[in-house]
């Protein structure tokens, strides 16, 4: 569980999150979504611990997150561009996560490494990728810990459709299994069959957080697109 809790955050005299205060409950796959610089990205660093608000809190579990980075053990994190030493192989690459991380290899879950073949290409070098496999390469670390909650900046941007289906089925289970998945994209068809909850950001502030299927009620609309272009015609 993560409780966002009145935050806010100025980069200089230009506010970028405005009082946000949300409350994201484990088992459940939430869209966060809103136009460019909305706050999406400044709202996950700071859970990441990469930006420090100026007010407010963020627990995870119950515990401020702010001067015990021990939390971060239990979050697993794909961001919309990986970016890795050019000259490692992608198993030195999975090699060197595991060696910072300590986690023994029985705890480890390499569904997405065996989905995504990877290693039949683990010793082509990182500078040799395409976008879409540097792509399959943040997705399997981002679930390679086991992680409780994974978040993910625009998860299938690259992807071919199969693999696209593949990472949106492995998020699914895992949030059967009781994780909180933070997705964020701008494919709001995507997202369709994907999430349980929507938060929309805009201006800082959150707009709305509801369940998908009273967001659909609410508007009479079954898709999100037309169900948030709704709400914002009728803001």
């Amino acid at each position: 569980m993560i409780e966002f809790s009145h935050l806010s955050k100025k980069f200089g005299k230009l506010p970028v999150l405005d009082d946000v205060s949300l409350h994201l409950t484990n088992g459940k796959s939430i869209a966060l979504i809103g136009p460019n610089g909305s706050g999406k990205t400044t709202l996950i660093k700071c859970l990441l611990g990469m930006v420090v608000p100026d007010n407010g809190t963020i627990t995870v579990d119950g515990s401020d997150i702010y001067g015990d980075w021990s939390y971060r053990a239990g979050l697993g994190y794909m961001p919309q561009i990986g970016r890795y030493p050019d000259n490692m192989t992608i198993a030195q690459v999975f090699g060197m996560m595991k060696d910072i991380r300590h986690i023994p290899d029985q705890q480890l879950d390499e569904d997405l490494i065996r989905a995504y073949k990877l290693p039949a290409i683990y010793d082509k070098r990182m500078r040799t990728l395409s976008g879409g496999t540097r792509q399959k390469v943040s997705a399997c670390l981002a679930f390679l810990f086991d992680p409780a909650v994974i978040v993910l900046d625009e998860p299938t941007a690259g992807l071919d459709p199969v693999s696209a289906g593949i990472l949106t089925d492995k998020i699914i289970a895992e949030t059967q299994k009781g994780k909180l998945a933070l997705i964020t994209s701008h494919i709001l068809s995507e997202l369709d069959d994907l999430v349980d909850e929507v938060v929309y950001l805009q201006d800082g502030r959150v707009k709305f957080h509801k369940s998908l299927p009273q967001l659909r009620a609410d508007t009479g609309e079954h898709k999100l697109v037309r169900a948030i272009a709704h709400v914002m015609e009728n803001a």
